[in-house]
């Protein structure tokens, strides 16, 4: 019987979930798949390595109304595939560690006690993030499961990219620069050092652009700052976030308007960003293909920021190398993608745009400057290897 590795990525309307075999020091995907539309139209899908449909369910809102009972879903949907297999552990993203963990940890009560204080930093994410690692520890208390974290990644920034203008004490009680969607990171750079592995060790900025969207600066791999800092609300305009944002306009709200701190909570993670702007969709396929005068502000208002935070971070870096995209905007829209690269023509970024059109991976007009890549992320490949190195160290 072989070993695998259950990885659960939890979102606030979604489960993404995947069932991995050990292969040594390295993992093989089994099956994968998710449970979306909680609470609205759920539907659980998955398929095995080969591609074949294993699932493709539909349930009534009340019936997965929340993350729990998603989960319990999951569960009862993929305990016959662990039949014949020894899982050893399962791997979940969590989106915050704080100023304590920065590396992987094996949940215990201690743990998941700190990562709940946690909530109000990512409240979008990690309340959802804990809540499977609670349904999996009711039904199989004698599992280890393992946090892995999308702040890790970043936990060595250069003091000057980690603090904020604030005093000393505020730092030295938590509030700093974290940055967010590090196992992506982690994973895209892993895979440019395998595809151009001189590259990778030189000065890149890779773009992850989806629902969340943030832009993060390497140098040999490694994080030197991100757009993301003390919450997931920071930097990027994205699909219902605001993203950078003068602190007056909070006071303001809150002073003059009379929004009560929860209600202008709600409005930054929930009606602002892409939604916000084209009062139509937090979809950056629907405002695409829309007509809507709003809808073409929103797109070029994201373009332009985009472009604004890979040319500061490319001064953080001292220069640009690569430029790479990844995540489901940054993967799949090709028309965004030459938007912000036409306002990069100052860093000498080109593209090729048959290969952009083509969605290729190498998409920068040769010999012109920096390197234009489309790399697929893979968050959960990255989480099932963090579980396999913790639980089996070399």
């Amino acid at each position: 019987m072989s070993e695998a590795i259950f990885v659960v990525n939890a979102g606030s309307s979604s489960i993404k979930f995947k069932l991995y075999r050990v292969t040594g020091r390295d993992v093989a995907l089994v099956l994968g798949g998710a449970l979306d539309g909680i609470g609205t139209r759920p539907r659980l899908h998955a398929k095995d390595e080969a591609g074949t449909v294993l699932v493709d369910r539909r349930f009534a809102p009340e019936e997965i109304a929340s993350a729990p009972q998603a989960q319990h879903a999951i569960s009862e949907w993929v305990l016959p595939h662990l039949a014949d297999v020894d899982l050893i552990g399962v791997g979940h993203r969590v989106v915050h560690g704080g100023p304590h963990y920065s590396h992987p940890e094996r949940v215990n009560d201690e743990v998941l006690r700190t990562l709940e204080s946690f909530i109000p930093l990512a409240p979008l994410h990690q309340l959802t993030n804990l809540d499977p690692i609670r349904v999996i520890a009711e039904r199989r208390p004698d599992l280890p499961q393992v946090a892995c974290f999308d702040t890790a990644f970043h936990r060595g920034h250069p003091d000057i990219a980690d603090r904020f203008a604030l005093p000393s004490a505020l730092y030295e009680d938590g509030v700093r620069r974290y940055g967010f969607h590090g196992l992506s990171y982690e994973y895209v750079s892993g895979a440019l050092r395998e595809l151009a592995p001189e590259l990778a060790r030189g000065r890149v900025v890779i773009c992850h652009l989806g629902s969340g969207a943030s832009a993060c600066a390497l140098l040999d791999g490694r994080s030197m700052e991100s757009t993301m800092s003390f919450t997931a609300l920071d930097g990027l305009p994205m699909g219902t976030r605001c993203g950078a944002l003068d602190p007056g306009v909070v006071l303001h709200l809150i002073e003059q308007k009379g929004m009560s701190p929860a209600q202008v909570g709600h409005m930054l993670y929930h009606d602002s960003g892409l939604k916000g702007l084209s009062g139509l969709s937090s979809d950056m396929r629907e405002l695409l293909a829309s007509d809507v005068p709003a809808a073409a502000l929103a797109v070029d208002y994201f373009a332009l920021h985009v472009a604004q935070a890979v040319a500061g971070l490319a001064v953080t870096l001292g220069g640009l190398d690569a430029l790479v995209f990844t995540a489901g905007i940054g993967e799949h829209a090709p028309d965004i993608r030459a938007r912000i690269c036409a306002r990069l023509g100052l860093l000498g970024v080109a593209l090729d745009a048959p290969a952009n059109a083509a969605g290729e991976t190498w998409i920068d007009a040769e010999g012109t400057g920096p390197h234009v890549l489309v790399i697929p992320t893979d968050e959960e490949r990255m989480i099932a290897l963090h579980t396999l190195r913790l639980l089996r160290p070399a």
